[in-house]
């Protein structure tokens, strides 16, 4: 195992030459533009085997990779933001059809207002469209993420988004541990999909049309294959870290054996927040962390079981979502929630929208806000951390 200092694109760009997939298709876009500039250079210089298509709109690249796949071909992309955005339409093509693509996205703010800089909006705008979505808190995370995206898209045939925070972590160096090829390699195995358009002693017909009489039937087979997608995954991140000794589970617990008060949130501030958590901990208070790794399918065992003995939660979400009463993880939280006997008073938070920072003060302005509620105080049920109001 190799120690080298990368940035979360590049660690994404060197998990992508590992795994040397048949096709790569790619508009670039900030911040994840590297990710497919550095793989090309990896195609240029013969270290891939890899048919790189570059195109001239994000749609046309996630159409490629489709009809790539469907074909029979092991394919992966990257993007970011309004380029996920563009690719909407045909993402639900792609997981409606079960084909195993794996994505590097990087989290970006959507307009308007122009904005480049992190937050969730982008990957939260598709968390309905039937793709797997893996959340990374460093480069490690995302480099390791990305391996066990490819296995776990073929393993269960539907697409996988891993993603990282603009900026944050993809243009930030990071000591990681890398693979050796041939362990990448002999991780994911090979690419032996039962179905393809080019197998033509067993043909098949790939985007027919379904009406009243069969769409219901493939949409429920779709949402099936999402929540069979639990054992698979649960399955690879178990070989992985018997394998390489990096494990890896649906949510990441941090100090909450007997916490009292804790924070759930996803991506990057959860560095910031284990800071949070050592420094009130020595200072005797019990509070604690989770970090939500996995979004889609969503772990409502693990989050339920997590935040069984906790007694005030708060929420962090990286998107606003537009429904008038909390942000999209607060609400998939306060769900799972909801049929649990014993269950603690949940609070919600949007913050870092745009790439607006979040500070070690922030997040322990939160766990005060939680010890003023448990003091009995009445506070907001949703409110904005570091906003100008």
């Amino acid at each position: 195992m190799k120690v080298v200092a990368k940035t979360a694109n590049e660690a994404m760009a060197e998990a992508m030459r590992q795994i040397n997939p048949d096709v790569v298709a790619a508009y670039p876009i900030t911040p994840s533009t590297e990710i497919v500039q550095i793989f090309s250079q990896f195609v240029a210089d013969g270290l891939v085997h890899t048919e790189f298509i570059p195109v001239e709109s994000e749609h046309s690249a996630i159409s490629a990779c489709i009809g790539a796949c469907a074909a029979g071909a092991r394919v992966m992309t990257a993007t970011s933001s309004q380029g996920l955005a563009l690719m909407n339409e045909a993402l639900f093509v792609a997981a409606g059809l079960r084909l195993p693509i794996v994505i590097c996205e990087i989290n970006r703010a959507l307009s308007a207002p122009i904005n480049i800089h992190c937050d969730h909006s982008d990957t939260m705008n598709e968390r309905d469209s039937g793709w797997l979505q893996f959340y990374a808190e460093n480069s490690q995370e995302a480099y390791d993420l990305v391996i066990q995206a490819m296995k776990i898209a073929e393993g269960v045939f539907l697409p996988v988004m891993v993603t990282a925070d603009g900026f944050i972590l993809s243009h930030s160096l990071e000591r990681i541990e890398i693979l050796e090829d041939k362990e990448v390699q002999g991780f994911i195995g090979e690419n032996k999909t039962p179905y393809f358009l080019l197998d033509t002693e067993n043909p098949i017909t790939v985007g027919p049309l379904d009406l009243q009489d069969y769409y219901f039937e493939h949409k429920r087979g779709e949402a099936e294959a999402m929540r069979e997608s639990y054992g698979v995954i649960k399955k690879v991140f178990k070989e992985f870290g018997e394998k390489f000794g990096r494990n890896y589970d649906f949510v990441e617990e941090y100090k909450m054996e007997d916490a009292e008060r804790a924070i759930v949130l996803m991506g990057s501030t959860a560095g910031t927040a284990k800071e949070v958590v050592d420094e009130l901990r020595e200072n005797g208070e019990k509070v604690g962390l989770v970090k939500v790794r996995v979004f889609r399918p969503w772990p409502v065992e693990e989050i339920n079981k997590t935040l069984s003995k906790a007694r005030f939660v708060a929420i962090m979400d990286r998107a606003e979502g537009m429904s008038g009463f909390g942000a999209p993880l607060f609400t998939e939280v306060r769900s799972s929630l909801y049929d649990e006997n014993k269950k603690p008073d949940v609070y919600g938070y949007v913050y870092g929208l745009g790439g607006r920072e979040v500070t070690p003060i922030d997040i322990k302005n939160v766990f005060d806000d939680l010890k003023r509620i448990e003091e009995g105080e009445k506070l907001e049920r949703i409110k904005y951390l570091g906003v100008r109001e």
